[in-house]
C-alpha cells in the first residue's frame, strides 16, 4: 500500500484524502501532475453521485496553491470550471465557439 501525504495539505480531509487515493493520487507532486481538474473528473466517474465542485474542484486547486477554496480568485474558479468542461467533452468533439 501506498503511504499518502495528502492530509498535510489544505483543503485536504480524510474524505477527500480517500477518493484521491483510489484513483491514483497519493501526494502532492501526482496531484500536481495529474491537475484539479483531471483529479476531480476522475474522482467524478468513480462517485455514485454528483461532487460538489467547490469541495472538490477548487479545494484540489487550493491545496496547491495554500489557499482555502472559497478564497480563490472568481478568475481561477472561471479557469477551473471551463477546463473541467474541455475535458468533460474532449472525447466527443469540441467546444462551441
Amino acid at each position: 500500500m501506498v503511504k499518502s501525504d495528502l492530509a498535510a495539505l489544505r483543503n485536504i480531509g480524510p474524505t477527500i484524502e480517500r477518493r484521491l487515493n483510489a484513483i491514483g493520487i497519493h501526494s502532492r507532486a501526482d496531484l500536481l501532475r495529474i491537475g484539479p481538474a483531471q483529479a476531480y473528473l476522475n474522482m467524478q466517474a468513480r462517485a455514485s453521485g454528483a461532487l460538489p465542485v467547490c469541495f472538490y474542484l477548487y479545494s484540489l486547486e487550493g491545496a496547491l496553491t495554500g489557499r482555502h477554496w472559497d478564497d480563490l480568485p472568481a478568475a481561477a474558479k472561471a479557469l477551473l470550471l471551463k477546463a473541467v468542461a474541455r475535458a468533460s467533452i474532449g472525447a466527443c468533439g469540441n467546444l462551441p465557439d
